[in-house]
């Protein structure tokens, strides 16, 4: 990679050791027959080791960047698991490209760009597809909001929405310096995995907009920041956890928010 030009639009870093790289390959303990998602394969040195460690299984890997096409695809060309789409992950409708194939289990393992982790997340979310688990590698600082406290400044709408679905678990610091160029902060590789006991909810956009709602302005009282709601229903739901309509969003664990969803959905 000593002739590409890195490019900082992108957030691109790339992680070298091949170690560090199996060593989040094998977070997924992906099942036999499945699809592995990848965002941002860079040089591709994890999606060559998701391909070698996953034989029987397809890695599809989403590349915005066209100046990377000629360097992947010589690099994979050998692999018949290997499937790369050069667009913009964002903007991609995962249903119809998921379409054309066929697996048992559905996995998202990437070193997501720092940049779009949280926009990666919720639309993993919104895509309302069943992954059996989530690997990613974030930056350190975003990993610890996933998993953050009540009452914590960490805690945010992420942290409410991500709770709810999966049980999260921070696997391993990466060193900044196992990157090139290296970046400005350590990482952390994160798995998620889908809760067996997740709470029943009536509508789930209902309840993401209700999160997001309560988040607009963090500072302000949940009075503030659900005017369009009915505050009768909300302050009822709250009485049952002994809060009021002064309370502040972060102080409300997510399963008061199911509970809220369901009460005014």
């Amino acid at each position: 990679m000593d002739e590409f030009r890195f490019k900082k639009k992108y957030g691109q870093n790339f992680l070298q050791n091949k170690e560090i790289i199996k060593k989040i390959a094998l977070c997924g303990e992906v099942l036999s027959n499945s699809l592995i998602i990848e965002v941002g394969p860079g040089s591709g040195n994890l999606t060559i080791a998701l391909a070698d460690l996953y034989k029987d299984s397809t890695i599809l890997a989403y590349e915005i960047d066209q100046s990377l096409k000629d360097i992947l695809l010589s690099r994979v060309s050998d692999y018949n698991n290997i499937n790369i789409i050069f667009n913009d992950f964002l903007k991609a409708n995962l249903k119809t490209d998921l379409e054309n194939y066929s697996y048992r289990n559905l996995y998202f393992i990437s070193n997501v760009p720092y940049y779009i982790t949280t926009p990666i997340l919720f639309k993993l979310i919104s895509s309302n597809l069943l992954f059996t688990k989530i690997v990613m590698m974030v930056q350190k600082e975003v990993g610890e909001r996933f998993s953050s406290k009540t009452s914590t400044k960490e805690y945010g709408a992420l942290t409410v929405i991500l709770n709810y679905f999966f049980d999260i678990k921070k696997e391993f610091i990466v060193d900044r310096n196992q990157f090139t160029p290296r970046p400005n902060v350590d990482s952390v590789v994160v798995s998620f995995k889908r809760k067996k006991d997740m709470l029943e909810l009536k509508n789930r956009e209902f309840f993401l907009q209700l999160v997001h709602d309560s988040f607009q302005f963090k500072r302000k009282m949940l009075r503030n920041n659900l005017k369009k709601y009915d505050l009768g229903k909300v302050e009822e739901v709250l009485k049952k956890y002994n809060y009021d309509l002064t309370v502040r969003a972060e102080e409300l664990d997510y399963t008061i928010y199911v509970d809220l969803a369901n009460n005014l959905c």
